[in-house]
């Protein structure tokens, strides 16, 4: 373990951060760039994503948390001042979904998936800062949240609304998404940024709504006989399709255990400790002899393209496995993934990583580097996930 964090802790200061800072950095119309292609271009005119905004606040804050080093903190409080002057709705509340290049909204929507990531980035900024405004928006999205888009009939939350909050005909995520009421991605990045408020801020209201949360993952979300995490649900918390998605499998299991742990009862730590095991193993049906995780598997098939954040995810749910069974075959699984990333994704032209691998192990430069979804979320997260424990 000691050798894997020397190696992340290396890729996380060398390769990641400096990408992000040093290429992503909107100087004339300011927050950072909506797009740089697979090939190096930057798009200066793309529009700009909240989701992509709040998970650079995200990484920034928790890279000085961490490390100390004041230019991470420079590059959070200009992420943090973007999405108070840009995306913070100051009327009806929440964040917008989307930007154009200069900072007007073009997609008012209010996608509750984007709510939880602004949650976890203003929170994160709060624990790295000590900045009040930072943990007063924090509770703020919390309480939207709950008034909003809780479904007191059934439970959970509703996937999204318009921007005056009221519901709307397509709630989809994206293209790649289902048209459905409620999913396990927009439920797993609430329970995320609700963890970290609950680290700074010890509400009842919040312990309930965590409380809750965990409940409905360990009883809708995770299929009893598979222990895949279903993706897409009706309003009954029934599953709507047969698809299994490997990166949210692992990435689900070592999320609710911290969430469990942070909450402190006991009784969900019983329950949900031998559940994210569970869940890990499920997860390693997409896991190849090269070490790679595989995207997922439909009723068409297997999709066997490996993307980069669920790589990143399965090195650290593989080492939370080690942390909680200590079973060495966990950390031996983290480290031949993270050789893997090593060799087929890392971009040791450019910096930072590719999209994804194929199958044969050529790199996707079609794809993104940076973007709507292609943020220094995952891989940083990894490095500072293993570093932590």
């Amino acid at each position: 373990m000691e050798n894997l964090k020397l190696e992340l802790h290396k890729e996380l200061v060398e390769d990641i951060l400096p990408y992000w800072m040093e290429k992503t950095a909107d100087h004339e119309n300011g927050g950072f760039y909506g797009r740089i292609d697979g090939m190096e271009q930057v798009h200066k005119q793309a529009n700009k994503g909240a989701v992509m905004n709040a998970r650079i606040l995200w990484t920034f804050s928790a890279a000085y948390r961490i490390l100390k080093d004041p230019q991470y903190l420079a590059m959070a409080e200009r992420a943090f001042r973007y999405l108070l002057d840009h995306f913070v709705d100051k009327e009806e509340g929440g964040i917008y979904w989307e930007l154009d290049y200069r900072g007007n909204s073009v997609n008012t929507r209010k996608q509750i998936y984007a709510q939880g990531f602004a949650l976890y980035g203003f929170s994160e900024f709060y624990r790295a800062s000590g900045q009040t405004k930072a943990l007063e928006e924090s509770i703020r999205i919390f309480n939207l949240i709950e008034k909003q888009a809780y479904d007191p009939r059934f439970g959970g939350y509703v996937e999204a609304l318009d921007r005056y909050w009221q519901p709307i005909d397509d709630m989809r995520l994206s293209a790649h998404d289902a048209n459905a009421p409620k999913s396990m991605n927009t439920h797993l990045h609430i329970l995320e940024p609700y963890t970290n408020l609950l680290r700074v801020w010890k509400n009842p209201d919040l312990i309930k709504a965590q409380t809750q949360l965990i409940r409905n993952f360990c009883q809708n979300i995770v299929n009893p006989k598979t222990k895949h995490l279903d993706l897409f649900f009706d309003w009954e918390w029934r599953s709507q399709f047969d698809i299994v998605s490997y990166g949210h499998d692992i990435e689900a299991a070592w999320l609710l255990y911290e969430a469990a742990q942070t909450l402190g009862n006991p009784e969900w730590i019983e329950m949900v400790q031998p559940l994210s095991i569970e869940i890990v193993e499920a997860a390693y049906e997409g896991l190849q002899p090269d070490g790679s995780m595989i995207y997922e598997k439909t009723s068409e098939g297997y999709d066997r393209d490996r993307h980069w954040w669920i790589q990143g995810e399965t090195v650290v749910g593989s080492s939370y496995a080690y942390l909680i069974s200590g079973n060495p075959k966990y950390l031996t699984i983290a480290k031949n993934c993270w050789k893997y990333i090593q060799r087929h994704i890392l971009d040791k032209k450019n910096g930072e990583w590719v999209w994804s691998a194929y199958p044969d192990g050529r790199q996707n430069h079609t794809d993104d580097k940076a973007g709507f979804w292609k943020c220094p979320y995952h891989n940083a997260r990894m490095c500072m996930e293993v570093l932590s424990l």
